[in-house]
């Protein structure tokens, strides 16, 4: 869908002129002159039929899409086949002639990224905290894009899962489809453990907290994304274990019992001790009070959230595997001013 999306944006609206209107410049299309014949390698495995066409046939309107599969255009392996088909390795798929979107020019800058581990079927990075993990909401990329760019023979790289943008550390990314689907199915049924170092402000007390505030999203009036704690938000539950104190901080290890948008964030603003430099939730005065040292402190210019650990089983082998990312160099420092470096 988002490769629909793409091109159907504003440029490819019909738009009412007149006579001072210049017109406005169309989506360049191509028709395929005939029919392509497709064979499905294991990247494509086990993806639904009409997922793929969708993701190939760029530029084609999902109507269409849907209409060239039930009338039986679509064949698969010379047979017909419903919308729900999976597809299987070795599949060979009639895709018939179709208007498509022309590909743009990629002018996605291409970027590596600090690789916390790599084989044949994940890729783990630490992404620096101010990066988007994708394009989208003003953003015209983000790490997908740029790790696609700087790694254009890789026949298949998807997101297994996503960090806010303000959000350092480990981000999983699949190689194969199987590895995707694998761990989607992880974290779906609770197998894998993430957690996060972050600075709380305020005089934290316990030294274990469980908090299971129900999470609700809704959009600010300027369209803006947020969550809030409400009755009949989804369950979420976070628990946190208090490191080390300061005079007016603490910094916790924040274990993800759920996967809510901004679950951390809500559960510790909501609990009265906001992220340091949290832009959304946090302590704003405070936050304008960061963004330069002072004689207590060094400064902090991002917000202390840091994904450093997560456990998983590896979808090939079955192992177990447990991954750390070193904490943010900016957020190492500001612990050093007040007094207390990070000593895992």
């Amino acid at each position: 869908m988002k490769d629909l999306e793409r091109f159907s944006g504003k440029n490819g609206r019909n738009v009412v002129q007149n006579a001072a209107q210049k017109p406005q410049a169309a989506v360049p299309t191509q028709v395929l002159p005939q029919a392509q014949f497709l064979t499905i390698g294991e990247e494509d495995a086990g993806q639904r039929i009409d997922n793929y066409l969708l993701r190939i046939c760029k530029g084609v309107p999902k109507s269409h899409i849907y209409r060239i599969l039930r009338s039986g255009e679509v064949r698969v392996n010379k047979g017909r086949i419903d919308q729900l088909y999976r597809l299987v390795q070795g599949d060979v798929v009639r895709v018939p002639p179709v208007r498509v979107a022309e590909k743009a020019e990629n002018n996605v800058p291409a970027a590596e990224f600090a690789i916390i581990f790599e084989d044949a079927h994940l890729l783990v990075i630490d992404k620096p905290a101010g990066t988007a993990v994708h394009g989208g909401s003003g953003v015209s990329f983000g790490v997908i894009e740029q790790l696609r760019a700087s790694r254009p023979d890789a026949k298949f790289l998807e997101l297994v899962h996503r960090l806010d943008r303000d959000t350092s550390g480990l981000l999983l990314l699949a190689k194969k489809r199987s590895a995707l689907t694998n761990l989607h199915e992880q974290m779906r049924d609770g197998h894998t453990d993430k957690r996060y170092l972050t600075l709380a402000v305020g005089d934290w007390k316990n030294a274990r907290q469980h908090v299971k505030s129900p999470l609700k999203k809704y959009s600010t009036a300027d369209g803006e994304r947020r969550v809030a704690v409400a009755p009949d938000g989804l369950a979420s539950h976070t628990v946190f274990t208090l490191l080390k104190k300061y005079p007016q901080f603490a910094l916790l290890e924040a274990e993800l019992k759920t996967g809510r948008t901004h679950q951390i964030r809500v559960h510790l603003a909501s609990s009265g001790f906001p992220i340091a430099g949290d832009d959304k939730y946090g302590d704003f005065a405070l936050n304008k009070a960061l963004q330069k040292a002072d004689a207590t402190r060094g400064a902090l210019k991002r917000m202390f959230l840091h994904a450093h650990q997560i456990t998983f089983t590896h979808p090939e082998t079955g192992k177990t595997m447990t991954l750390n990312a070193p904490l943010a160099a900016e957020c190492e420092r500001f612990l050093v001013s007040l007094g207390k470096p990070l000593n895992l």
